[in-house]
């Protein structure tokens, strides 16, 4: 056992531990400071709560060193098939938050939201597949197909809900998975042109037929949404309810300057002009009171990590692997992308997460799941080049 932890230990990634560590510290104060001095006596000790999650999100990665990958591959198909089970249940015992009934609550009160997991299960099984079809190019019948019919229905279950942000998660982890299996070129040219026609098309009749669109959207309560499509695509036209959130976020960032307000000083935070400062909204946080700084040194340990994660993938002698941190590097990135660009007014306003930052259990621990398997990965294909066994390690 001793000789199994020097050997993990030799070949643990210590920039993305350390990164890790440096995001939990961020994240604790920035939680501190987004619930100090807030009226809801609910959010009170947040920030501590984060270190609890942390340190169980540390457990399980270290945990995750002792258990070679590839099982997980195996079991795939079988973690799939929970996670739908999951966003089913939801219709009938999820809890609705936000106008979203993503939620199912466990013993002890915790809540559970099935659509974070259900995108690492997703990841798991599309490189399972790849590696049971073990092709040189993609196929349109034989190979993307399948795979979109694995990716739809987890991301239509997880619309109805509805949850915008984690089901376009679902679509962009697709298309990077079927970049990485290298889909040919052809088959890539058409799925933009169709993107594109489809979104230019959805654009011209959305603002043409705007009247007729709001009037539906109400009858069948789903006005909401249009909140959210409007503050990004027509802002002018939009109700003060539906740019508010947007409209405050923008002002607080913009109010932090070149070096922001300091510490504990942000106003438009602690007089609770912006909504959910301590979980979705925590990026205003770090611009009002860090500024353009403290804003771009976290979007630089974000590229850091990115980095680190696409030249693990690089080096790896399996194509598995390499499939697996795809799929999770696209998933971290886009929700670094939808959760920044929403609160500056580039994306439309969802529900979706800050990696590592934003307070929320299920999203911090599956993200940091998501990172130690990246971390098993990068060990056993490197016990494998070592020794072509790495099964002989395993306790």
């Amino acid at each position: 056992m001793g000789f199994l932890l020097k050997k993990i230990m030799n070949k643990l990634d210590g920039m993305i531990l350390l990164l890790l560590l440096v995001f939990m510290t961020i994240s604790i104060f920035c939680i501190y400071s987004a619930t100090l001095n807030n009226p809801n006596p609910g959010f009170a000790g947040s920030h501590i709560k984060m270190m609890y999650f942390y340190g169980l999100g540390f457990i399980v990665l270290f945990a995750m060193m002792f258990f070679d990958y590839r099982i997980l591959l195996k079991l795939s198909p079988f973690f799939y098939l929970i996670g739908i089970g999951l966003l089913v249940i939801l219709f009938f015992k999820g809890d609705t938050i936000n106008n979203a009934q993503g939620w199912l609550t466990l013993p002890g009160g915790l809540r559970f939201q099935p659509a974070e997991l259900c995108k690492l299960l997703l990841i798991l099984f599309l490189a399972y597949f790849l590696t049971k079809r073990n092709v040189d190019s993609l196929s349109f019948f034989k190979e993307i197909l399948p795979m979109g019919i694995i990716t739809f229905v987890p991301f239509l279950l997880v619309l109805m809900q509805p949850d915008l942000g984690n089901s376009i998660g679902y679509l962009v982890i697709f298309v990077v998975v079927c970049w990485f299996g290298h889909i040919r070129f052809k088959h890539a040219l058409i799925a933009l042109l169709i993107v594109v026609v489809l979104s230019g098309t959805s654009l011209y009749s959305y603002i043409k037929y705007h009247e007729e669109v709001t009037k539906y959207m109400v009858s069948i309560h789903k006005d909401y949404w249009l909140d959210r499509i409007d503050a990004v695509l027509l802002p002018d036209l939009a109700s003060e309810k539906a740019t508010y959130h947007t409209k405050r976020a923008i002002e607080a960032i913009g109010s932090g300057s070149l070096t922001g307000d300091g510490y504990l000083k942000g106003s438009s935070i602690h007089n609770g002009r912006v909504p959910y400062t301590y979980s979705d909204s925590i990026f205003v946080v770090i611009g009002e009171e860090f500024g353009f700084l403290g804003s771009a040194a976290l979007l630089l340990l974000y590229f850091f990590l990115i980095y680190r994660m696409i030249l693990i993938a690089l080096n790896l002698a399996s194509k598995k692997g390499t499939y697996i941190i795809a799929g999770i590097t696209a998933m971290f990135l886009f929700q670094i992308f939808e959760n920044i660009g929403m609160l500056i007014g580039l994306m439309p306003i969802t529900g979706i997460t800050l990696p590592f930052i934003s307070f929320g259990g299920t999203s911090l621990l599956i993200n940091i799941v998501s990172i130690g398997l990246v971390l098993n990965i990068k060990i056993y294909d490197e016990v494998e080049a070592d020794n072509n066994d790495p099964l002989r390690y395993l306790p």
